[in-house]
């Protein structure tokens, strides 16, 4: 298994003081560390990718957009969420490029698990910025697997607290695409999407599975859905599996309603790599996503790395 750290990968955030600060990724290391973690798996530096495969997934228009503003530093890249930093596209390009540098290794046989705690920014669209996520690294990586590796059939796993309608919507008219989506309802949290009756369009219907739960909801409520989600997944028959593991839904986060304990995401982690065990080769990549309370994200993503170890 491999882990990707360092200080590149952390220079993806905000600033002291944002939610999605540069302090996440250390909050992390330390208690991988702690755990004795990182003497069981690869540790790997972050890896830039260039332009042209964050185009893969990104309108043109818009990465060139991303360069100005990470050039000047200032403004905004949405409505008000994304704020603008210097050096903030060579940041965002090793968070995409070390999954892909992950999704090569997995694809060679080198190291079938990854994990990229600062990945899984979900709600970035093609041709804009979302929710803190300037580049959907998800959405590179599974047209990365279309147009390099002629995969076809992805399975994409969010328990984020916040549906991931950045990876949604780009292929909710893709059959072999199949998300299965478990976050707060809409009604009550950011982006206000994923409701039950969104199951994809055209020849899509019924390839995307919406799973909106109640403001507290918690373990039982996780383990009350999740065998439908493996159900789910399964039916599909997926030649690689993702897994964006946002800590945002684990109990005591600042800014979601969530309360779920680290145990849910040992659990979707340690099935998942048995449904990538079962049709996969064992390939899976696990992204780390939202997450602001540091203890949470801490004990949660190694939650995740030692149940992908211990599988």
């Amino acid at each position: 298994m491999r882990i990707y750290f360092g200080e590149d990968l952390g220079r993806y955030g905000f600033g002291e003081g944002h939610p999605f600060g540069p302090d996440r990724i250390h909050a992390f290391w330390t208690e991988t560390v702690k755990r004795g973690l990182h003497k069981q798996v690869e540790v790997a530096a972050p890896v830039a990718c260039d332009e042209d495969a964050i185009r893969r997934f990104h309108d043109p228009v818009y990465v060139a957009k991303v360069k100005d503003r990470s050039r000047r530093g200032a403004g905004y890249l949405d409505y008000g969420d994304t704020p603008a930093f210097k050096g903030m596209f060579e940041a965002s390009s090793y968070v995409v490029g070390s999954d892909l540098d992950g999704l090569e290794a997995a694809m060679s046989g080198k190291q079938p698990r990854i994990f990229v705690p600062i990945a899984g920014l979900h709600h970035a669209r093609r041709e804009t910025a979302a929710g803190f996520c300037v580049f959907n690294d998800a959405g590179v990586l599974i047209e990365t697997l279309r147009q390099n590796y002629g995969i076809r059939r992805v399975a994409y796993v969010d328990i984020d607290a916040h549906h991931g309608d950045g990876v949604f919507y780009a292929f909710e008219e893709d059959p072999e695409v199949v998300i299965a989506d478990i976050h707060e309802d809409g009604r009550y949290l950011y982006p206000g999407t994923g409701y039950t009756e969104e199951t994809g369009k055209g020849r899509a219907v019924g390839t995307k599975l919406n799973i909106p739960l109640p403001p507290g909801a918690g373990d039982g409520a996780f383990h009350a859905v999740w065998p439908t989600v493996e159900e789910f997944v399964r039916a599909g028959r997926p030649e690689f599996v993702l897994l964006q593991a946002g800590a945002d839904s684990i109990r005591g986060d600042p800014i979601t309603h969530m309360a779920f304990s680290p145990a849910a995401h040992a659990h979707a982690a340690r099935r998942l790599c048995r449904i990538a065990d079962e049709f996969c080769d064992g390939r899976f990549i696990a992204m780390g996503g939202g997450g602001y309370n540091r203890n949470n994200l801490a004990q949660g993503w190694n939650e995740v790395v030692q149940a992908m170890l211990e599988s």
